[in-house]
Parts: C-alpha cells; sequence; structure tokens
C-alpha cells in the first residue's frame, strides 16, 4: 500500500555537506603544502586527513585531478568589482587584488609545488588556467580595451605587451621583489609607471 505524503518528495541521495568539502579542499592543500605533489597525492591520504571516507569523496569529484583543481581555485579569491568609470582605477583595483593574493604565503607555496608538475599533468593545469587564471586574463585586457577605445590610452597600443607590463611587474615583486607583504601601494604605484607610456601623446 503507497502512503500519499503532503511534504516535499526529498531528492535521491545525499544532500551534499559544505562542511565535509571544505574539509576534503583544506586537507588537499595543507598535504600540497607540506610537499607532496600531485602525482604522490592521494585520495586515501586526502580521506584520510579530512576524516572523510573515499566514497564521500568520489561523490563530488570523479578524479583527483577535478579535486586538486577545485581545492587549487578556492586560493583565488573573486574578481573585485569594478567602477567602470577609469581606466586607471580599474587597473589598479585589478593589480591590488594580485598584491592581496600573494600575500598568502600558503597559497604561493600550494601553487609552486602544485604547477611544478604541469608538464606531468596538462589536463590539470589546462582546467585550473581555464577556471582561476582565464577571468583575470580576460578582465585586464577588457579594461586596457577600454582604456583604448575611450582614448585614456594610445591607439596604438599593443594590448598585450601592455597586460604583460602590468600583471608580469606585480608578479615580479611577488615572487623576487624584497621579502615581507608588499607595499599598500604598489598597485597604484605599477600602474602610473605603466600608464606613463601608454598614454596617448599630448596634442
Amino acid at each position: 500500500m503507497t502512503i500519499q505524503g503532503t511534504g516535499t518528495a526529498r531528492p535521491a541521495g545525499r544532500p551534499r555537506s559544505e562542511k565535509a568539502e571544505k574539509a576534503i579542499t583544506e586537507a588537499t592543500l595543507d598535504l600540497i603544502a607540506e610537499g607532496m605533489g600531485v602525482s604522490e597525492l592521494s585520495i586515501e591520504a586526502i580521506a584520510s586527513r579530512a576524516g572523510v571516507g573515499k566514497t564521500t569523496i568520489y561523490r563530488r569529484w570523479s578524479s583527483k585531478e577535478d579535486l586538486v583543481v577545485d581545492a587549487l581555485a578556492t586560493l583565488k579569491a573573486p574578481l573585485p568589482p569594478l567602477a567602470g568609470v577609469s581606466v586607471r582605477d580599474d587597473l589598479i583595483t585589478l593589480l591590488d587584488a594580485m598584491r592581496v593574493e600573494s600575500g598568502n604565503r600558503r597559497g604561493r607555496c600550494v601553487m609552486n609545488i602544485a604547477m611544478s608538475e604541469a608538464d606531468r599533468h596538462p589536463r590539470l593545469t589546462e582546467r585550473f588556467v581555464k577556471r582561476a587564471i582565464e577571468p583575470r586574463r580576460r578582465a585586464l585586457q577588457e579594461v586596457v580595451e577600454r582604456g583604448v577605445a575611450s582614448g585614456e590610452l594610445r591607439p596604438d597600443l599593443d594590448v598585450t605587451l601592455a597586460m604583460a607590463i602590468l600583471s608580469g611587474t606585480m608578479m615580479w615583486h611577488s615572487k623576487w621583489g624584497p621579502s615581507g607583504d608588499l607595499p599598500e601601494d604598489l598597485a597604484e604605484r605599477v600602474v602610473d609607471m605603466a600608464l606613463a607610456g601608454m598614454a596617448p601623446p599630448a596634442p
């Protein structure tokens, strides 16, 4: 006999546990930060560190590489909102987000270890770049192209080279600059120096 209920039917399967997912991604990052490369990393080790069963992991991620991509993506903060008024201000906003991100020493360590095996895990690298790096690249490109279109930047500007100058300078400071936290005004200084060469010629 079928008993008719009045409530909403429960969807099939167990509800996803955000707490478990966070424990799994943090365990993944912790193991990498401790020096375990992607090749050495195992679902068993992650499950043990997170205090969950392997089936809990496989319900959410079909492979180790999928899990690592999601874990690495959590190290990237959401893109900051852009006012869309001044190209200078928007460039400073984007570059300052890079400065803040570079201050996460654990994140830098994890990223360096994970990306050191890029040739052995090309699919992982490709997916991570598409998910976490490409949106930032597109945002920077759109701001620079907007500056060219609005006349804030010179009409013959090499957009790709301009992007490399801006983002590359911030990356250089985070990797090879003086030790310690990056100066809070670094993004502003980099943008102003770069814009001095990107501005349209005086009439």
